[in-house]
């Protein structure tokens, strides 16, 4: 039985709203040891949004540059988090298989994607870390290949 995304994905998601701002990933991101955010809207529980480690550092660099680092705290806190979020992405779902999805990843040089159900709610998140492991296992011959 091939291997599906539902296998290898992280579960469950940290995520923000759309009315978060850029201190709330940076939190976020910096205590949950994450590098990747999607953004739900909390009434329909849709995905609006992602924000990776490479646009939250890209922005915090541009207000340290213009405030300096005693100010960073009360500008980050002004940028809402939708605008720095990418709006066009590439979701999955969980029963693609992981062959054809990794092949997909690579060419388009993903660093995540985003798992989602038929109501497109998220469900999970890919990453690379997630292939990271997958090669680890495989290599190591693992029996159980998710313990």
């Amino acid at each position: 039985m091939p291997l599906t995304i539902a296998d290898v994905m992280t579960a469950p998601v940290f995520s923000l709203s759309p009315d978060a701002t850029l201190l709330d990933a940076h939190n976020v991101t910096r205590d949950k040891g994450i590098r990747h955010l999607p953004i739900i809207e909390p009434q329909t529980n849709q995905l609006v949004g992602i924000v990776t480690q490479k646009l939250l550092i890209s922005r915090v660099i541009a207000l340290l540059t213009k405030f300096g680092n005693d100010s960073l705290q009360s500008e980050e806190a002004k940028v809402n988090i939708m605008d720095i979020a990418l709006k066009e992405f590439d979701t999955v779902s969980v029963d693609q298989s992981v062959a054809e999805v990794a092949s997909f990843f690579l060419k388009n040089k993903h660093g995540c994607m985003p798992v989602v159900d038929e109501e497109a709610h998220v469900v999970g998140i890919l990453t690379s870390s997630d292939f990271v492991k997958l090669t680890i296992k495989l290599l190591d011959g693992s029996k159980s290949l998710f313990d």
